[in-house]
């Protein structure tokens, strides 16, 4: 069935591998295949006389509880335009102060894998919400280094103040970076999770041959 989940995911199930291999091997063949422009799903573009293929998927397997092969089929797609060069199922710019880099497979599971320099980034961010000290006594080197931050930094300031003890400052950024990531996880999904998205997510099972009770 369809998860909830950010990302657009199909699970399957079975107690016979073979079984759930074929049903694997027919969803990647109907994805590779499926275009629907009302989404921006194009399955292939082409350039310079280059076919470039777009969909794929991420799965991830396991044995369930149940002793059953379970399999997670994460359907994707690569393509870029103008306005998102980094890709239109990726994280959009205005999440690139937190993540730019692709969505691997630990985090299509939910585990945020972040880049370093957030470490540094976001000690002096809560420097700032606890008035240790403020923007305009940062030496410059260190504004220039925040400014890919700083209307993020305007919206924590206007919501939480700047008078918060370390741990509440510590608690908020964790929370506030992970709605960022599950922006990011919003944005890599090639079905939103809104009514026209969902409904093209049906579209696409059913021409997939799955039938939706």
């Amino acid at each position: 069935g369809i998860l909830h989940w950010p990302l657009s995911v199909l699970r399957l199930q079975s107690e016979d591998r073979t079984a759930l291999i074929a049903l694997a091997a027919h969803i990647l063949q109907q994805w590779r295949d499926y275009s629907d422009e009302t989404v921006d799903i194009l399955a292939y573009s082409e350039e310079a006389g280059e076919k470039e293929i777009h969909n794929t998927i991420t799965p991830i397997s396991r044995m369930n509880q149940e002793g059953h092969y379970e399999l997670d089929i994460v359907l994707r797609n690569n393509r870029a335009t103008e306005q998102y060069p980094d890709g239109i199922f990726h994280p959009h710019p205005e999440l690139h102060h937190i993540k730019k880099e692709n969505i691997g497979l630990i985090e299509v599971m939910g585990l945020a894998i972040l880049p370093g320099r957030l470490t540094t980034e976001l000690k002096q961010i809560q420097d700032l919400l606890t008035g240790t000290t403020t923007w305009e006594a940062l030496p410059e080197e260190i504004q220039q280094g925040l400014a890919i931050h700083e209307p993020w930094y305007q919206e924590l300031k206007e919501t939480y103040g700047t008078n918060l003890t370390e741990e509440e400052a510590n608690t908020i950024l964790q929370k506030e970076v992970g709605k960022k990531f599950e922006r990011c996880l919003l944005d890599a999904g090639v079905y939103k999770q809104d009514e026209r998205g969902q409904e093209a997510f049906g579209d696409f099972m059913k021409h997939s041959g799955f039938i939706q009770k």
